[in-house]
Formats: C-alpha cells, structure tokens, sequence
C-alpha cells in the first residue's frame, strides 16, 4: 500500500496547499449556502449543480447533468437535477466523493439570515453549512489540491452532488445507483462528506420503518358525539398503548454498532406527524362541528443490526390487532411508507482503513469508528450499486443539522478536506 508518510515532501506539500486555500474554500462554501436548495419542495437544484459542475469543469473534469425522472417530487417546476464530474489520470481505481446538495426548511429562531452565508468567528453559518455543503466544499479543494500536486496519480476521481437525500435520495444517489454510477467498475471507493466531526469515521446506520396508521369512526353531529364513532379518541388508544407497551420495550433494546450519540444506541419511535377530522381552515374561518371519521398518524421507528424487518412491522400489526379485539368498533389501516435496513461496512475495508489513517496522520489522534442514528446515502450505494467500500467522513457537528443558526467551523472544513486528500491519494495508489 501506498499511503504517504509522515516526513514525505509530497505530503507536507499537499497539506500546506490545502493550508493555503483556506478563504478559497470559505468563499466555495458560502457561495453553496447561498443557493437555498430547500427540500421539499426541491428549490435551486439546477442552479446548485451548475455552480458545482461548472467550477470542476474547469478543472478538467468530464461534467454530467442526470435529472432524476419520475422520482417523487420530479416536476417541470422542481426537476431533480444532479451532477455527476470525473477526472480520469489513467488506469486504476475510482475514488468518489458524494454530497447531498439538498437542505431542510429554515425553521423559526435564527439570529443571522440563513442564507446569506454569514462568516463570524470561525464558524460559517447557514441552512445546509454543516449538512453538508461545507463538506461537498471540503471535498471539492481536496481534490482540486490533488490535482494540483503532481503526484502522477493513477485512477479518477469523482465528485458528485446530488439531490433528495432529505427526503429518501430517491432522486438523488437511488436513481443514479440504479443506473450503475455507483457500481464497480466505474467506482471503487466511496466518501459522503456528511457532518460527523472531524475525528469519526461512520461506517454505518441503523434501520428505519416509516409507516401510516389510520384509525377510523364514522362522522356525525358535534353537539351529538353519541351518534358517532370519534376517530381521534381511537388514536388516543393507539398512542396510549404505544406509551405503555411499545416505547418501554424498545428503550430496552440495544445495540453492538457503535451509533452515536451514546442514546441511539436503542431502539425508537417517533410520532412524525398527526392529523384527525377536517382540514385545517384558512385564516380565521371557524371549522364544521363535525366527529372526525379518520385520524392518521405517521410514525418513523429506528431500528438496530439485531432486529428485523419483520419483527419491527410484525410488533406495530400486533399491538394495533390487540386493540381491535380489546376496544369496541376500533379499525385500523396501516400503510408502509418506506423502509431501509440497517448499514454496516467493515473497518477493515480500504475506505475505512484509509480514511481512519488520514484522520491520524492530519489530527494526531485516532480515529473513531462510529454509526449514525439516521440514514444517509450510503444505503443505495450499498443495497442498490452493490459497492460495500462505502463510509461517511466529513466536517460538522451530527447536532447541530436541521437546527436554527447551524454552522460548520471553518478550521474544521480545512482538516476534513486534508483528511480527504490524504485518504484517496492512499486509495489511488494503494494495493
């Protein structure tokens, strides 16, 4: 193998480029920020991928545009557009780096325009600074510093950024992986920038189920409840039971992956969303005095390695069939959203090894191995492109993503994008 020394010249040089390009890399990151890729609906995704494209084309990367065509949420208003740049030096292996350009919603309770890019001590903030455009931008100078280098490198690299990752990936890193830009033989090995700090390697994530319960009654007068069957006192049932039985018996359940923070290391559920009876009305209308006939709930439950699929689904159906037998005219519909199985690539892979290395050699410490408490892409690139050498590594704190004045620290994206370097200039000549 191949990896660079501490006392290389080679190495110290390339550091110290990627050293230097510090404001470069702010001013790249910033202008990401900018653009706000608010998902859903999916706003600004053509406009993102160009900045993108556009800067590594001149770089001399080969720039694809792949819109991802009937994926949900693909329209003539919000096409699903992502970019795919490879620069080729010669035979040998592909090292990929991937980023999802898409952000949440703002959300109330910033105290600087989330926007705008604001730069203040040390830190850059805005929606998507530290999940993940700070690390999209990390991994972009590292591989412009590469290039520079003249090391000679063999093989390619690849940068990607791609869409939807806040809503599934369907349109994003799915729909590409499907079409093998995931797969051997055009890739080799796979890094996500994603915000897990800048001494963590993630090999993995846990399992999730996404799933729609509806309770359902039979509508009536509201000044005359008895002549009908409420629907929402029926989820009361549900999320009464869900307290008592479900809850207690997932906190008890645990994990060998090392998930973090330590708390995900159990088994949850969270009641995503929760609507019963009419529509809400606009402005200051008054609704009909109506017993709700249905009541929908959305749950997402996060499970871990040991635990199945069909055990997860099979203790919701049990515990919904126990209230149909238990509670008078109780009726249920139950229907699966979406649902991921739980990720784990070995340490010992080359991504893994490599990256962890690199985390040495730039911080002086030793990598963590860690798995994140929710999904990313690296499940398509697994499950669908069938490519196993796959991890997260990127700058930014996991807390702080989808939160009011999130930012990514600036020293930090300098280090992340040194680790990165370093890992595929190891990947590309290594064995």
């Amino acid at each position: 193998m191949s990896f660079p020394t501490a006392d290389d010249p080679r190495r110290i040089a390339l550091l110290e480029a990627i050293e230097a390009r510090e404001d470069e890399l702010v001013d790249l990151a910033r202008a990401l920020v900018r653009i706000p890729t608010v998902n859903p609906p999916g706003e600004d995704y053509r406009a993102c991928a160009e900045l993108i494209g556009d800067r590594l084309a001149r770089r001399g990367f080969e720039v694809t545009y792949v819109r991802g065509e009937g994926t949900p949420g693909d329209t003539d208003r919000h096409p699903r557009w992502n970019v795919i740049a490879r620069k080729t030096f010669g035979a040998g292996p592909c090292v990929h780096f991937n980023g999802h350009i898409d952000v949440v919603l703002p959300g109330e309770g910033w105290t600087v325009d989330p926007f705008a890019g604001v730069v203040k001590d040390g830190r850059l903030y805005g929606r998507g600074s530290s999940d993940m455009k700070g690390g999209i931008a990390a991994a972009i100078i590292a591989a412009e510093a590469l290039i520079d280098s003249g090391l000679g490198l063999p093989g390619a690299i690849e940068i990607s950024g791609t869409v939807d990752e806040e809503s599934g990936g369907y349109g994003g890193v799915a729909y590409l992986a499907e079409r093998g830009w995931f797969s051997k033989p055009r890739v080799d090995h796979v890094i996500i920038p994603e915000p897990l700090e800048v001494d963590q390697v993630c090999i993995g994530h846990r399992g999730v189920w996404w799933a729609e319960i509806e309770t359902r009654g039979r509508i009536a007068h509201g000044s005359m409840p008895f002549l009908g069957d409420c629907a929402v006192r029926h989820m009361g049932a549900v999320l009464e039971r869900f307290e008592r039985d479900l809850i207690p018996a997932l906190a008890a359940r645990h994990t060998t992956m090392p998930v973090v923070p330590e708390m995900a290391r159990q088994s949850t559920v969270n009641f995503n969303s929760l609507h019963g009876g009419q529509a809400e009305p606009e402005g200051d209308q008054l609704p009909a005095p109506c017993v709700p006939d249905s009541c929908r709930l959305v749950i997402d439950r996060r499970f871990l390695a040991e635990e199945s699929l069909e055990s997860v689904r099979g203790e919701v159906v049990g515990l919904l069939d126990g209230l149909k037998a238990e509670r008078p005219n109780f009726d249920y519909g139950l229907r699966e959203l979406f649902s991921v199985a739980p990720v784990l690539t070995e340490r010992e892979r080359p991504v893994a090894r490599d990256t962890a290395r690199a985390v040495q050699e730039v911080l002086g410490r030793e990598a963590r191995f860690v798995c994140s408490p929710g999904t990313y892409d690296q499940k398509h690139i697994d499950r669908i492109g069938r490519l196993r050498d796959c991890i997260a590594y990127g700058p930014g704190l996991l807390a702080l993503a989808h939160q009011p004045d999130e930012y990514v620290g600036i020293r930090d994206m300098v280090l992340s994008a040194q680790v990165m370097a370093l890992a595929a200039w190891g990947l590309l000549t290594g064995d």
